[in-house]
């Protein structure tokens, strides 16, 4: 491992940061800045989940409290059936005729009484069972819901896998919390009031002798209670930053491969699954320490009863059967205590899970659509005033951009990598909003118009392709809702791929695999070219789409972006300055400012900038405005 560190620095900070954050954590300290979660308020949130459900839970709580009642009245009779048989014996003892009926009648009673109860707490778990999955569906669909909502930078700095594990896991603890415990809670209340009003009716001397063990029993489970929320979010948290690092290796595992890193990534992962075990071991062991005091509080309770119970029994103040419903009432009044404290622990972890929930939910959203103005017949014209961008406030990105594009136009934006190219991009589709200035289109200031019309006016064709996992044809069709068949064969035509499509057994219903792996790059990127081409949008956006492919495929996708630009603005981002000589206008961009501006022919003429990269890829630059 430290041989692996040396020849890899970004791998010993990634641990080092993870130990101290782990340090932090076992120390008990909070992050700068942190501050303490309103448990109160999760605690509300977490129950008020069942509000919209009120009067299926008035059935599990009616069947729950009928089914408690009726399991606590069991153990009278059973006393009423020892007393019977004993009083039969000591008739056979005593040479009198012996009757069976009156122990028949009491123990089809205790039967049905039983029976009874069964039916109660089947009543309650399959309704309780209705009410769970309505609430995890719904949460889901708030989440989802949320996710869609959501502005891009929450998607920039958090990874997906923590997300898939809030949407997932932590959902699923909460179902599973709410299945069990809801319904423990309260069968578990009914049982310990009603098992202590028969215990007292039974015998008051043992009852205090229970009472004792009480306070005991609830000073340990608050403190438990205590301790174990931290540790639960904090093992939550490591199962979302696990699922996180699985998530990142299987979707670059080529590139994992290709640069022989595999064993720093199970490094890493061990890294994580191991602070992850130390964290859910101290969880499990926090919390697992109430069922054994709460049994060694039980056992020294029975001996107490056992002790006197007997003394009592002999001299006469109890009968036999008393004290066997008294002995089954103890055991009934202390399971329920050890549920309870349990059914705590538990809800601990869930809390936990619901407060990563909660918190995805309460995240803040993009800026609400406005519908002062809509475009109905977009022409494409696009003017960008005076406008400023930065992701963080202490650095500037983007400072006083201004271009003006006519409809119809060709832009090509080039410049280095990190100059500002793909955030103009994100700009204009409003996937973030600028900090000055505004962004109009056909003289519609964009923060004025809904943003599904917005992205309706704009297409895009990304030099990361993304396929769905389903037929060609529904791919193709993702451009457009309500396409006929007509239309995505016009499209597939337009985008040069009816020929590669033809070739495939089952042509247009041909199911693609995950991202499209079992077709090739190229054909991924027709794809999503004649998915442009079938939305027929106003104002294209194109990312360099042939870099990763070969020479003769370069040609049909540069052939089928002819074709889609043809008589639409075009914004294209350029990394071969070969392919935007005819550009109407090169957006020449670094470090955030347009510092060229014009056609290609004019700005090599100038020597400046847009020169020395042109000169960097082709070589011929003279320097002096000529070419040679």
């Amino acid at each position: 491992m430290k041989k692996r560190e040396r020849q890899n620095p970004l791998l010993k900070e990634k641990r080092e940061k993870r130990r101290l954050k782990y340090a932090a954590y076992m120390g008990g300290k909070r992050k700068p800045g942190e501050k303490p979660k309103d448990l109160k308020k999760t605690v509300r949130r977490y129950f008020s989940l069942l509000l919209p459900h009120k009067h299926q839970m008035i059935v599990v709580l009616i069947a729950g409290i009928a089914g408690a009642v009726l399991s606590v009245a069991g153990p009278l009779i059973l006393g009423g059936v020892v007393d019977a048989i004993k009083d039969e014996v000591n008739r056979k003892l005593t040479g009198a005729d012996i009757s069976l009926r009156a122990i028949v009648i009491k123990m089809l009673a205790l039967v049905g009484i039983y029976g009874s109860s069964s039916v109660f707490t089947f009543v309650q778990l399959f309704v309780m069972a209705g009410i769970t999955q309505k609430i995890v569906r719904s949460l889901r669909e708030r989440v989802n819901d949320k996710i869609t909502k959501m502005p891009l930078k929450y998607f920039d700095s958090t990874s997906k896998g923590d997300i898939m594990s809030r949407m997932v896991n932590d959902i699923d603890n909460i179902s599973n919390t709410y299945q069990n415990s809801v319904i423990q809670i309260v069968t578990s209340t009914v049982s310990i009031i009603g098992v202590f009003a028969c215990m007292m009716y039974v015998s008051w001397r043992l009852t205090l002798i229970m009472l004792a063990m009480v306070p005991p029993s609830l000073l340990l489970i608050l403190a438990v209670t205590r301790r174990s929320k931290k540790h639960f979010k904090n093992q939550w948290d490591r199962t979302g930053e696990l699922n996180g690092h699985i998530e990142e290796m299987y979707t670059g595992h080529k590139v994992v491969k290709v640069f022989g890193r595999e064993d720093d990534a199970c490094e890493e992962f061990a890294d994580i699954n191991e602070q992850l075990a130390l964290v859910s071991r101290k969880a499990q062991f926090v919390s697992g320490l109430v069922g054994p005091m709460m049994e060694f509080l039980g056992y020294v309770a029975f001996i107490a009863i056992c002790v006197f119970g007997s003394i009592n029994v002999v001299s006469g103040n109890m009968t036999l059967g008393g004290i066997t419903s008294f002995f089954t009432y103890a055991v009934l009044f202390m399971s329920p205590i050890v549920s309870l404290g349990n059914i705590t622990n538990r809800l601990q972890s869930s809390l936990a899970c619901a407060e990563r929930v909660f918190t995805l939910l309460d995240e803040e959203e993009e800026t609400p659509d406005s519908f002062e103005n809509y475009i109905d017949e977009p022409i494409g014209k696009v003017d960008v005033q005076n406008i400023s961008f930065r992701y963080t406030e202490d650095k500037p990105l983007i400072e006083n951009l201004n271009i003006d594009v006519k409809p119809g136009q060709l832009v090509a934006i080039v410049g280095p990598t990190g100059g500002g190219k793909t955030t103009l991009v994100n700009l204009l589709m409003r996937f973030y909003d600028v900090q000055a200035g505004k962004i109009m289109v056909d003289g519609v200031d964009i923060r004025t118009i809904p943003r599904e019309n917005l992205r309706n006016i704009f297409g895009m064709v990304l030099q990361d392709t993304w396929l769905f996992e389903g037929s060609i044809r529904d791919n193709i069709a993702y451009g457009k809702e309500d396409a006929s068949q007509e239309e995505i064969l016009a499209a597939a035509a337009a985008a040069r791929v009816t020929h590669f499509i033809s070739t495939l057994p089952e042509g247009f219903d041909t199911l693609l695999e995950e991202d499209g792996a079992n077709i090739s790059q190229g054909q991924r990127q027709l794809l999503t070219i004649a998915r442009a081409i079938l939305a027929d949008p106003a104002i294209l956006i194109l990312d360099e789409a042939t870099s990763s492919v070969d020479t003769r495929t370069e040609i049909l996708i540069q052939q089928a972006m002819k074709t889609l630009m043809k008589d639409r603005t075009s914004f294209v981002i350029a990394h071969r300055l070969s392919t935007i000589r005819d550009a109407d206008i090169i957006l020449v961009v670094n470090q955030g400012q347009i510092v060229e501006q014009g056609k290609h022919r004019e700005l090599l003429e100038r020597g400046g900038f847009y020169a020395e990269l042109y000169n960097s890829q082709f070589g011929f630059y003279t320097g002096n405005g000529a070419i040679s």
